[in-house]
Parts: C-alpha cells; structure tokens; sequence
C-alpha cells in the first residue's frame, strides 16, 4: 500500500459527482490509492459515506460532500467547500447524471431532454466555472467529463442522453481550447462498466445485453476501477499535461465498429 499522500497522484485535491456508485465509486477509490486528497460528492449521502469507507479500508482517506447536479448552484457550492476546506481544487471529475427512462424521440417529453441538459451540461458548466479561477491561479487543473458511447453512435430511444452527453463532449472541447493557456486540460471519456445501471439494463433487456457483449472485442463489460480508474488517474496526473480536448473510448473497442443498443421500451 502506499503511503499517504504519495502515489501518482499525491498532494493533489480531487472531487468526484456521483461517486456514491458505478463508475464514480470506482474513480474515487483508484484516485484516492493513487495519493490523491479525495472528495466523494453524491446527492445520496449513505452510498457517499458507503464510497468513504471502502476507500478508508484500502488505506486512503476521502471526505464525503453532497452535492444535487439538479441545482446548478449546488455544484457552485460543493467547489466553495471543497477549496475553503482543503486550499485547493486541482481535479474534478464531472461523472453524475439525472436518469431518464428510454423512449422513442416522437415521444419524449420535452422536460425530459431539459432534465437531462441539467445534469450532463449546466451542472458540469457550473463547476467548471466555479473551479476555474482556482486552477488558473494555481497554473494546474485536470478536468475529466463523462461522455457516452450512446450519443457518439445515436442509439436508439435515449436521445435524451444522447444529446446531453454530446453537449458535455462539445463543452468539453470548447473549455480545452480556451483554457490550456492557464496549465488547465479538460478531457472527455466515453467508458463501459458493470455498474447498477447496466445491470438494471441487463435485466430489462438480457438478449440485447448478451449481444453487447459478443460486440464487444474484448468479450466483457469494464470494470469501474481497473479499467475506468485508471485512465482517469492517469489523465488526471503529471504525465498526461500535454493531453487536452480529447475524447477517450475506454470501452474495449465498443466504438470501433458500434454496437446494437437497443433498450427495452414499455
């Protein structure tokens, strides 16, 4: 185990959204074991404190502060807190979503895609924002946002996602550009996990899950810390400083040739 504060990413401040489960989980524990000064944010503070203490019995620390990606001015918050607390922000991870159920598009309610541009756009903006004068003041800053294979490809009866996580890879980009000047890289990641959203997915829609897999050229679902973890570790380190602007399709090769999603819808 390594000592605290030693590590890839030792010394470093790190907030995480939605890292009371799934991918977030997963981000947050090889973060914190890579040395970084964690902060596991969620809106849900049991599966927060749940996160605290495995990342606690690796041997790391983490501090749990809640955060609703529904109010922008949370995550304004959360970035207030997290700096008054710890002096600084060097890493934020934009990885929380709001949830809609799958639909086809003549049917989705326009409140569901204002939902979604919610949680995927203006929540990440406002941290984003929030974090920035503290990054360029310290001439370092690591922002990863999550993406997804979904709106790359189009799929079917999400278009809701889809568009929002294309606006959050589109902010993405346009915040790379504007703020590389400043020591700041932002990098999108479009990752595939087992995490409770897949696995709910899986149940609703076996064959189509099955089918994903044999997609798959690697033949199975990421892991949410081995695999996802560690390129956001990576991307959030020392080494990755001339990296900016990205998209990252940590999938095993999912995106290559596409694959056939297709939700169950009622």
């Amino acid at each position: 185990m390594k000592e605290p504060g030693s590590g890839l990413l030792g010394g470093k401040v790190a907030v995480i959204t939605g890292a009371g489960q799934g991918i977030g989980r997963g981000v947050a524990l090889r973060l914190a074991v890579e040395g970084a000064r964690v902060v596991v944010s969620d809106i849900n503070a049991q599966a927060a404190a749940e996160t605290v203490s495995l990342i606690r019995s690796h041997g790391a620390d983490a501090d749990a502060i809640g955060c609703d990606i529904a109010d922008s001015a949370s995550m304004e918050e959360l970035v207030r807190d997290v700096v008054g607390r710890f002096g600084a922000l060097d890493i934020l991870v934009n990885n929380a979503y709001l949830g809609n159920l799958p639909g086809p598009l003549e049917a989705k309610p326009a409140a569901d895609f204002a939902r979604a541009l919610q949680g995927s756009l203006y929540a990440p903006l406002a941290a984003m924002q929030s974090a920035f004068p503290h990054m360029k003041a310290r001439r370092y800053g690591r922002i990863i946002n999550m993406c997804s294979l979904n709106g790359v490809n189009a799929h079917p009866y999400t278009a809701d996602y889809n568009v929002s996580k294309e606006a959050l890879r589109c902010l993405t980009r346009s915040a790379a550009r504007e703020w590389a000047a400043h020591g700041i890289t932002v990098n999108a990641i479009c990752p595939a996990a087992r995490t409770p959203a897949y696995e709910r997915f899986a149940a609703a829609s076996p064959e189509n899950a099955a089918l994903l897999l044999k997609q798959n050229p690697m033949g199975r679902m990421g892991e949410a810390e081995q695999d996802i973890g560690n390129v956001v570790a990576f991307l959030c380190s020392d080494g990755a400083g001339y990296m900016t602007g990205n998209t990252l399709f940590v999938d095993g090769g999912s995106h290559i040739n596409g694959v056939s999603w297709l939700p169950s819808v009622a």
